[in-house]
C-alpha cells in the first residue's frame, strides 16, 4: 500500500482525495474542488476573492486548494506518525511537479492548480518554497527569534503573495513584490496571534521566543496575564507595520484586484480587533469575524445591491 494509499485508509483530510481518482476529472471539476476547499475552510480569502472578475477567480480559488492539501496533510491526518506525514508530503509534492512538468494532472485539485500555474506562467520554486515550509511544521515547534521564524513564513505566507501578483496584474510586478510578501506576512501572523491556543494544542509556538521572554510571557501556561497583553501587543504592533506595508502594494494594483485584496486585508486586520476586543486571551475562544461582515465589506467595496445580490447568490 502507498503512502498516500495508507493515510487515506485511515483518515481522509477534510474530505481532500488521496491518490489516483478512479475516472477522469474534467478542469471544470478541479476549479469546483478548489472554490469548495476555499469556501469551507479559507472563508476570509473566499469572501475577497469573489469580489475579483470571474475571469481569474478560479484561479485564486486552484492556488488556495493547493495550499490546503498540503496543510492537511502536516495537520489533519490524526495520529498518523511523523514520518508517514513526511512521505505523503513528499510523495504529493513529487506528484505536483511530476503532472506540472506533463502540463497535465488526473488529481482532483491538482489538475487546477497545474493549469493556473501554467497559464501565469508562475514560477515552480514557489511551490517548493511553499513546501519546505510545510516541511518544517513536522519537526520544529518553535523559532528562536523574528528573523527565523520569516524563514518559514517567507514558503508559508511571503510566498503566497508572489504567486498571486501574475493574476492580481500589477503594471510593475518586482515593485509590487515585496508589499505582497509583507501583505502575506501580516496574513501569517495574524493566524499566529488568533491561533496561539490551537497551536499549543499541536505543541507549537509560533511567536518568538525571544520577544516572550523579554515580556515575561508564556504562552504554555494559557494565562492573559499582564505580560502576556504586553507580548502580545507587541506582536499586534508588528502586525499594523506590516499592513501598512502592505497598503503600499495595494494602491498598485489595477482597481479590481486591488479591491478584492482590500477586502481581505480589511477583514483579517479585524480579527486582530476582535483579539483585543477578548481582552487578548486567545486560550479560552478563537478571535472571528463573522460571515455577515464578511459579506458586507465584501459587498461595500463595491458598492449597489446588484452586487449584493450576487454575492448572496454565491454563498450557495
Amino acid at each position: 500500500m502507498t503512502t498516500t494509499a495508507a493515510i487515506r485508509a485511515d483518515r481522509r483530510p477534510r474530505g481532500v482525495p488521496f491518490g489516483t481518482p478512479r475516472r477522469t476529472v474534467s478542469l471544470q471539476e478541479s476549479y469546483a474542488r478548489c472554490r469548495e476547499l476555499n469556501r469551507a475552510y479559507g472563508t476570509t480569502y473566499y469572501w475577497a476573492a469573489q469580489v475579483l472578475p470571474r475571469v481569474v477567480r478560479h484561479h485564486v480559488h486552484a492556488l488556495y486548494g493547493f495550499c490546503r492539501y498540503a496543510d492537511d496533510i502536516v495537520d489533519d491526518l490524526g495520529p498518523v506518525p511523523v514520518d508517514v506525514r513526511s512521505r505523503a508530503l513528499a510523495d504529493f509534492g513529487d506528484r505536483f511537479f511530476i503532472d506540472l512538468a506533463a502540463g497535465d494532472s488526473n488529481d482532483p485539485v491538482l489538475k487546477a492548480v497545474v493549469h493556473t500555474v501554467r497559464a501565469f506562467d508562475l514560477d515552480a520554486s514557489y511551490f517548493r518554497r511553499f513546501l519546505n515550509s510545510m516541511t518544517m511544521d513536522l519537526t520544529v515547534d518553535s523559532y528562536r527569534t523574528w528573523d527565523d521564524l520569516l524563514i518559514y513564513m517567507d514558503g508559508s505566507a511571503a510566498v503566497i503573495g508572489e504567486m498571486m501578483l501574475p493574476i492580481l496584474g500589477p503594471e510593475d510586478i518586482d515593485a509590487t513584490r515585496p508589499h505582497a510578501m509583507d501583505l502575506g506576512n501580516a496574513f501569517q501572523l495574524t493566524n499566529f496571534i488568533r491561533d496561539v491556543g490551537e497551536d499549543l494544542d499541536r505543541g507549537r509556538v509560533y511567536l518568538p521566543l525571544d520577544d516572550l521572554e523579554r515580556f515575561g510571557a508564556d504562552p504554555r501556561s494559557r494565562t492573559v496575564s499582564p505580560e502576556w497583553i504586553a507580548a502580545l501587543r507587541f506582536q499586534v504592533d508588528r502586525c499594523a507595520e506590516l499592513y501598512r506595508s502592505a497598503d503600499v502594494g495595494i494602491s498598485m494594483l489595477p482597481p479590481e484586484s486591488a479591491t478584492a485584496i482590500r477586502t481581505a486585508r480589511i477583514l483579517y486586520s479585524e480579527i486582530l480587533d476582535q483579539v483585543a476586543a477578548h481582552g487578548y486571551d486567545v486560550f479560552s475562544r478563537r478571535a472571528r469575524v463573522g460571515s455577515a461582515r464578511k459579506l458586507a465589506v465584501a459587498a461595500s467595496n463595491l458598492g449597489g445591491g446588484t452586487i449584493r445580490r450576487q454575492l448572496s447568490r454565491n454563498r450557495t
